[in-house]
């Protein structure tokens, strides 16, 4: 008896490993209804934003609408869906624009994720249900001009004075920080514990400068935040963070979530650089049928299978509760530093199209290199990676 064999599914060059027939049916809805906003609302103005160098806060009120802020997050408002689930809107969303993936990721994955994880009841409650609608926005505080890297040299420093805290300090390239309503500000205490703290943006003595002539990231709202004799009352502590480890565990979720967005970006440039390469002519010929572009196509897809499979795996390693640390470095490091190839091999298939703001690539490739850097650096990264491999730390060596 003869057996016929499966019929195989069609070979989707924008999919070559066929990732997304792993997703279940409610991550395909969130796929499909994410990238339909995207292309629907966001891409048609996102090239003006980045060009003026500005972020339609509006857009705050149709993610929440979506039930994208703090998606992964339960309770309070909240959609409490998977962190597959959230990846894949990352990755949606950074196929539009890293800005409009930031925005996201600093609302639901540091602002949001810093308060429901370290904030008090009644911190939860006056906060993630607002924020979760996109009627309130958040920011994240930790970085400072001298304190990047080693957020353990921060020098924003918080001291008693009776019921009240008094804040001094500085953090910089804080991404929504000139249209927060509420900061997450960490500081050291002065017996040496790192508390957060939540700051209104109408706090006397607190700013928000936004910092302008970025080159990278400029469809997003990028700011310094200035804390001068900044008082707040004991209600506006995250009263279960008391060390490095509150900052450092929101920013891994930020991680994880960069994982997903670089493979967006990556897809978008590959996508722009294949339906580029298929209707551009020259010689009489589309340049697709050029050995030379089809080998430059070649490696951009396999770089895109590689890191959506990844994120992927790193995402069902989230879900059951065994993801590392070090996995999501090397998530990082792989998906952005491989982002970052795409676009710069996608740009050179546009020639000279592929330098303005009617392709998005150069768009993506600038975003890309903040995306190298902020959340930790590669070489950071590379370090931890390195620790877990040998053993050995050499972050001071």
């Amino acid at each position: 008896m003869s057996v016929s064999a499966p019929s195989l599914p069609a070979f989707d060059p924008l999919d070559p490993l066929g990732v997304g027939a792993q997703l279940d049916d409610e991550e395909r809805l969130i796929r499909d209804t994410v990238r339909q906003y995207v292309h629907e609302k966001f891409l048609p103005v996102v090239a003006e934003h980045f060009e003026a160098g500005t972020f339609p806060v509006e857009i705050a009120a149709d993610l929440g609408r979506l039930g994208l802020l703090g998606m992964h997050l339960h309770g309070y408002g909240c959609a409490g869906a998977s962190a597959t689930a959230y990846g894949i809107t990352c990755m949606e969303l950074e196929a539009g624009d890293s800005g409009l993936r930031s925005f996201c990721s600093v609302q639901g994955s540091l602002a949001m994720y810093a308060i429901h994880r370290w904030g008090s009841e009644e911190q939860k409650e006056r906060w993630l249900p607002r924020m979760a609608a996109g009627e309130a926005i958040g920011c994240f505080g930790l970085t400072e001009p001298d304190a990047g890297s080693n957020p353990a040299g921060m020098r924003t420093r918080a001291r008693r004075d009776g019921d009240e805290w008094v804040l001094d300090g500085a953090k910089m390239w804080i991404t929504n920080g000139s249209v927060a309503d509420v900061a997450v500000v960490w500081a050291r205490t002065d017996e040496g514990k790192v508390n957060g703290f939540l700051v209104e943006r109408d706090t006397p003595g607190f700013s928000a400068p936004r910092m302008e002539h970025k080159l990278s990231l400029r469809a997003s709202v990028t700011s310094e935040l200035v804390l001068d004799g900044v008082r707040v009352g004991e209600n506006a502590r995250l009263p279960e963070a008391t060390s490095l480890r509150g900052p450092l565990s929101c920013l891994n979720e930020a991680r994880y979530g960069i994982v997903w967005g670089a493979a967006g970006a990556a897809r978008a440039c590959y996508a722009a650089a294949l339906d580029y390469a298929r209707t551009r002519e020259q010689f009489g010929k589309p340049i697709a049928s050029y050995q030379l572009t089809q080998a430059k196509l070649a490696e951009m897809a396999v770089k895109v299978g590689q890191s959506y499979l990844l994120a992927l795996h790193l995402g069902r390693l989230k879900d059951a509760g065994t993801l590392r640390q070090e996995q999501v470095s090397f998530g990082k490091y792989h998906n952005v530093s491989a982002a970052l190839e795409v676009a710069r091999s996608a740009r050179t298939v546009l020639g000279a199209n592929g330098v303005t703001l009617e392709y998005p690539v150069l768009r993506h490739a600038n975003n890309l290199e903040s995306v190298l850097t902020y959340e930790g650096t590669h070489e950071m990264h590379t370090l931890i990676l390195g620790e877990a491999i040998t053993g050995i730390a050499a972050f001071t060596a």
